[in-house]
Formats: structure tokens, sequence, C-alpha cells
């Protein structure tokens, strides 16, 4: 069963700091699968609620099937993702509690389904993205100068 990944959510690594990852399934109607294996999902604002213990995704833009017909999707209507119990306890005390927020990171297709990776997230301040950001360069100009030296 290979797992081929369709989007990733790039921005939430330079917004947030990433905690815990959830791997969920996703309720979909045909038009919107076929979108998704056809690469046309956007996950940048995108974000999880939970409403009668149930979660949900908000504001993840799938667009509108090609050779769709009348009975094409909404490409930004709310999709509820399949969790167990436990975890979406976990995730809601989370929430509640101390303050997190939670992000779709990935949309990958396993096997025949699609899965969507979601994380347990906190908001990074400007002046922590500045030294993320400070940091990674320093990091990459380490690595050239290695490869110089041998090679």
């Amino acid at each position: 069963m290979g797992i081929k990944i369709i989007a990733k959510n790039r921005k939430a690594f330079h917004e947030y700091n990433i905690f815990d990852k959830f791997e969920a399934g996703l309720v979909l109607k045909g038009t919107e699968v076929k979108s998704i294996r056809a690469g046309k999902i956007n996950l940048t604002d995108g974000w999880v609620d939970f409403r009668d213990d149930e979660a949900f995704l908000h504001n993840v833009h799938i667009s509108p099937y090609t050779h769709g017909n009348i009975f094409n999707h909404e490409e930004r209507r709310q999709r509820k993702l399949l969790l167990q119990k436990r975890e979406i306890i976990k995730l809601l005390n989370s929430v509640q509690q101390k303050g997190y927020s939670i992000v779709p990171i990935k949309v990958y297709l396993k096997g025949q389904l699609v899965k969507v990776e979601i994380a347990l997230a906190k908001g990074k301040k400007l002046h922590d993205k500045r030294a993320a950001s400070k940091e990674k360069d320093a990091n990459k100009e380490i690595a050239r100068a290695m490869r110089k030296q041998v090679g």
C-alpha cells in the first residue's frame, strides 16, 4: 500500500510550531476525490474545528472537477474528518486547555483512500519566525561550505 503525497502546507511550518501529528480520513464527494487525485487542492488557510464531538476541516480549497456536471462540489465547504474517539478527545482537550490550533499539514493517497495529516500547532511570534529564518540560512551556509571542502 503506497503513499502518494498530493499537497503539503509549507506555510504551516513557518507560521506555527508543530507538535503531535494525526492521520485522518476525509468524507468527500466523488468530484472532490477526482480533483484531489489531479492535485487541485490548497491547504494554506485550512483549520480544524469541533462540533458535536466530531472534527471538521474548514477553509481547504478543492477546485471544481473540470469534467464535472451540475452536481460538482462547493470549493470551500467544510468536510468531516474521520478520527477515532480517543484522538478527538485528545485534540479537543489540547485546544480548550492549552490553546493549541489544529492545522492540516498534508494530503496524500494511501492506497485508494484520501488521507489528511493534521497537527497540533501553536502560533509563532514574529521574532520566533525571524530566528527560525536566520537559523535556516546559517544551516544552508554551513552545508554549502561543507560541500566546497569535500568537493
